[in-house]
């Protein structure tokens, strides 16, 4: 099942790659945010060993490499066009799903922006990137939450990712009595509306961003007028129609006096 879903994903961001930077407009802000407050919270400019898991088109990338180096940086993504991110970051690549391939050793830096709802269990990553993280290593990592796209939801869609996850599940997995030495610096939750035209313009989105990529739905012509008329019926205002969603994310440090 694991694998089912995972290539889905991989062929929906095979497909939406080229569209995805221009279109992801959130998802870019909260690759800005989490650089932004890494450095806030104090993060040293440089990193012996970073590792970014779910780099996709370069949103963080971009970001932190403006305000970061690195001895060496290594990204991850399911799909082969992310070697592109890889290229212009002067950074190794790593293909395949984060959950299966072989880590870095001990990095430093573990950074992720808007992948890990992608995981049947994000909690048990987060867990995993505190565990590998190198003594005095930084951790920054985004998701969604449970009322992401909650407008589709109600309206009986499957195009949501599958490891929607609260906040408090993610910094539980961050427990100091799994990961010596971890100590959470700052974990947030918000809600953000996007307002479009008409949900067919909703469904652009979704296609362009590669972000229904679980959805199994095929439409015909009477369906998507059904969904269409539902869809402003329950949720339509003089302002077109909304999609909300859910950003999270998490920032943790492990102290170097760790065992």
């Amino acid at each position: 099942m694991i694998c089912n879903v995972s290539n889905r994903v991989q062929r929906s961001f095979d497909r939406s790659f080229n569209s995805y930077h221009g279109t992801a407009s959130l998802q870019a802000y909260i690759a800005q945010c989490l650089v932004r407050r890494l450095r806030d919270l104090g993060a040293p400019q440089h990193f012996s060993n970073g590792f970014e898991v779910g780099c996709g088109t370069g949103h963080l990338t971009n970001a932190l490499c403006q305000t970061t180096s690195f001895s060496r940086l290594i990204l991850n993504d399911l799909t082969f066009a992310a070697h592109q991110t890889a290229e212009r970051a002067s950074a190794q690549f790593i293909q395949g799903d984060a959950r299966e391939i072989s880590w870095p050793k001990a990095p430093d830096l573990i950074v992720s922006a808007s992948a890990i709802q992608w995981m049947d269990h994000p909690a048990d990553f987060v867990q995993r990137v505190g565990q590998a993280l190198a003594p005095g290593g930084w951790l920054a990592i985004s998701g969604f939450g449970p009322a992401q796209f909650l407008e589709l939801s109600e309206l009986g869609s499957s195009a949501n990712a599958p490891g929607l996850c609260a906040v408090d599940v993610l910094s539980s997995a961050l427990r100091p009595m799994n990961i010596p030495g971890i100590e959470i610096l700052e974990v947030r939750e918000n809600l953000s509306t996007l307002w479009f035209e008409s949900p067919q313009h909703v469904l652009r989105h979704l296609r362009e961003t590669g972000v229904n990529g679980k959805a199994s739905k095929v439409w015909t012509r009477s369906s998507l007028l059904q969904f269409c008329d539902e869809y402003v019926q329950k949720f339509g205002g003089p302002d077109g129609v909304p999609l909300t969603y859910n950003p999270t994310w998490i920032i943790a440090r492990k102290t170097l006096t760790c065992v």
